[in-house]
């Protein structure tokens, strides 16, 4: 069995206090991917060993400008390779994307954490970036995805807050929001391009049923989270041989409001 947790913290240090360090140590899990860890190295493995995670191996990268972003894997296997950023040097600093090589229980496997901007689009300066963004991650899938098809090469899955629904059934009010960043039909269209063209699958759909839902993420505002009016946009990603042996992927909703530890909730994907 392999167990794969993909969450974005809102700010690693900030979910430790709430309880988020809690609920990941109990979830177990062989690999834990973290989005808006939103801390240095130093302070993120203060917080992992204050909750009973410091024995995990470590990738971390942290964003340039201090407090924002940063991504990491934690894995309980030792780390044979860490990759820390993609594409261009102009996301170099971002910390928005980390990959590692571990063997598994299925075998050799990339985890990707990945945090994709959020984008904005009436300012087309922020947009463009995240298209770039979203044209570097695209082209690492590839060689990922070549990479898996030979049968020496490594399984590869990508997790993380991809800032995009994919689909109406991925957003609760999705008239009211056609035209706004991150549901946009220019970002939609890298998605479906991933899995149609690609190859890879989007587990939390295949294993989650076809929806609406289940979301992962609703706003801190308003009652949106009691009236379930999120969207889906935390994802798991898998190259075809992973795929086959996805048997279950899990949103791990907070009980209530009160009991929230971020803005987004985990997604739990099991292989066997």
């Amino acid at each position: 069995m392999l167990t794969v947790v993909t969450a974005n913290v809102n700010g690693v240090r900030a979910a430790a206090r709430r309880g988020g360090l809690e609920w990941l140590a109990a979830a177990n899990a062989d690999v834990l991917c973290l989005q808006e860890v939103r801390a240095s190295d130093d302070q993120l493995a203060e917080v992992l060993a204050e909750a009973g995670l410091g024995h995990l191996h470590v990738a971390h990268t942290e964003a340039e400008a201090k407090g924002r972003a940063g991504v990491a894997v934690l894995t309980t296997a030792p780390q044979r390779k860490v990759r820390v950023g993609v594409g261009p040097d102009e996301f170099a600093g971002s910390g928005r994307y980390v990959e590692v090589e571990i063997d598994t229980a299925v075998g050799r496997v990339v985890v990707a954490s990945v945090y994709v901007h959020t984008g904005e689009a009436t300012d087309e300066a922020r947009q463009s970036e995240k298209y770039r963004f979203l044209d570097a991650v695209e082209t690492r899938m590839l060689e990922l995805g070549k990479a898996a098809a030979r049968k020496t090469g490594a399984q590869a899955i990508l997790c993380g807050d991809l800032n995009v629904a994919h689909s109406e059934m991925d957003i609760k009010n999705w008239k009211g929001n056609r035209g706004k960043a991150g549901f946009l039909e220019d970002e939609r269209a890298y998605l479906t391009r991933w899995f149609a063209e690609h190859g890879w699958t989007d587990l939390g759909r295949t294993l989650g049923g076809d929806g609406p839902g289940p979301y992962t993420w609703w706003s801190w505002r308003g009652r949106g989270f009691d009236t379930d009016g999120g969207w889906r946009i935390d994802y798991a990603l898998a190259t075809p041989g992973l795929a086959a042996r996805a048997v279950k992927a899990e949103v791990g909703k907070a009980p209530s409001y009160a009991e929230r530890w971020s803005d987004h909730a985990p997604l739990t994907v099991t292989f066997a």
